[in-house]
């Protein structure tokens, strides 16, 4: 078949963009910096974003645009005879199927939170009315499998219609309505009565407040959000990077794409933030903040139900944007791998995952007796670990390796590739940080954040969760260092 390319470079980073802009940056970013302590954390998330997500980024887009597959055939295409890189594939299959078995449920929340702001049911609730309506969504089965399912169907429909007819022509919409609406609302919110002290605690850093929380829990919650928000590590880029030309270089198009990435999360800092400290809510409530606290800040403002509405319109298109990217990347698996049409592969796609999101769903009802990482956490919070935690970096590290080794793809064709178009380039000069430093990082920083998440569980728990963080590292590092010679050393 013949391979699809975007109709303008506009198309491309808009798209590959949504695929960053998503829960990570209007969902997770605001409560962790609220958590982690504000400034002092954004100052190393932007750190790694460009120690670490620009190069492993323009790394992924590399492997796609050379290959013109997705992360289910790149590998074959690109690695040496006799090498055993193809392996590593199963990382982005499987991390992209299990993102999208969590996501669509929060892409759900988002949609739904919409038509209830729309229809005005949060004008005039107090803080318990919101809250209750928040546990009744999640103990309504029904409801929550209905907007989960929702959600699903419309954005496998808008991938039906292709790269240009539907993924570009859409993604060009909504994202510039994003960009709007966020704008407007970030305005709204620092002018509150008593937000100084929010954009203080926003862009002041306190290191301090760090050392509390501890330096190496808020440098691996700034690593790990670097990795969620650009979707790096599991071919969600890679894909967009096989329909792209060859006019531009990877660099230039890759800080683009950050920067806009970067300015959703800071500009939803902006939105949420400073009205938390307005209202005297705290910003590092967790995950439910923006479903809690936000519509309570709504509800006592003049014209909260217009603003409400607004706010979770937002939030939405940025989850609709990343759920519709990486529906693009599980339907190129299958035509990839079987040769099927785009047709076949996005109906067999969306029956998938429809039923593989319905555990997270029931997660919240019917199997909320399931503690997997102990107690509180359920079956979101287990695939988002499995995830955020583990298929992300290591996905990651494995493009690294890919890209730079001698039994890899290799530096000179990965430069080669990169640095083909107009743009900026990759400077020859970052082999050395490229091929060692930077895979080092990601590994002491995998295995301390396993360390930091369960010591506190007892010797044993904590020895088990090790074990199995070596084991998914050491699988990574076989399929590097275990392969065979590259062609011309035969």
């Amino acid at each position: 078949m013949k391979r699809e390319n975007f109709g303008s470079r506009l198309g491309f980073i808009l798209v590959s963009a949504g695929c960053a802009i998503g829960i990570g940056n209007v969902w997770k970013f605001p409560y962790m910096c609220g958590e982690f302590g504000g400034a002092a954390f954004i100052l190393i998330y932007l750190l790694f974003l460009i120690v670490l997500g620009i190069p492993v980024l323009v790394c992924e887009f590399a492997v796609g645009r050379a290959s013109r597959h997705s992360v289910a055939a790149a590998f074959e295409t690109l690695e040496p005879e006799g090498t055993h890189w193809h392996i590593t594939k199963w990382i982005g299959i499987i991390g992209s199927y299990l993102l999208m078995m969590f996501y669509t449920t929060v892409g759900g929340w988002m949609m739904y939170y919409c038509f209830r702001s729309v229809r005005g049911d949060f004008v005039g609730a107090d803080a318990g009315q919101v809250a209750k309506a928040f546990s009744e969504m999640l103990d309504n089965l029904p409801t929550m499998a209905f907007w989960t399912t929702l959600i699903c169907v419309i954005g496998f429909v808008v991938c039906l219609f292709g790269i240009q007819k539907g993924i570009e022509r859409v993604s060009k919409g909504m994202m510039s309505a994003l960009l709007v609406i966020m704008v407007v609302l970030a305005v709204h919110s620092v002018f509150m009565d008593g937000a100084v002290e929010g954009i203080r605690f926003y862009l002041v850093p306190d290191f301090s407040r760090m050392l509390e929380i501890g330096i190496g829990n808020v440098v691996f919650g700034a690593m790990s959000q670097a990795f969620f928000t650009l979707s790096i590590g599991i071919g969600a880029m890679l894909i967009f990077g096989s329909y792209m030309d060859d006019s531009r270089s990877l660099t230039g198009e890759a800080i683009s794409i950050t920067a806009l990435d970067t300015f959703v999360a800071l500009m939803a800092g902006f939105i949420i933030i400073p009205a938390c400290f307005s209202f005297g809510i705290e910003p590092g409530a967790g995950p439910s903040l923006i479903f809690i606290t936000i519509p309570n800040i709504f509800a006592q403002i003049p014209g909260g139900r217009i603003w409400g509405a607004l706010f979770f319109l937002f939030l939405t298109f940025a989850a609709f944007s990343t759920i519709v990217a990486v529906f693009e990347n599980i339907i190129s698996f299958d035509m990839d791998l079987f040769q099927w049409s785009r047709k076949k592969s996005t109906f067999v796609s969306a029956i998938l995952i429809i039923l593989l999101s319905m555990p997270c769903v029931l997660g919240f009802n019917v199997l909320a007796g399931f503690e997997p990482l102990g107690n509180g956490s359920n079956i979101m919070d287990l695939e988002d670990f499995i995830v955020s935690n583990n298929l992300l970096p290591l996905g990651s590290l494995g493009y690294v390796l890919f890209c730079t080794g001698k039994n890899g793809w290799g530096w000179e064709p990965f430069l080669k590739e990169v640095n083909t178009g107009k743009g900026i380039r990759f400077p020859a000069l970052m082999r050395g940080y490229t091929a060692y430093i930077l895979p080092l990082i990601i590994i002491v920083i995998y295995l301390k954040g396993y360390y930091d998440k369960f010591a506190g569980m007892g010797k044993m728990t904590m020895s088990i969760w090790m074990a199995i963080a070596v084991f998914l590292l050491g699988f990574v590092l076989c399929c590097a260092w275990l392969s065979g010679k590259r062609k011309s050393d035969k």
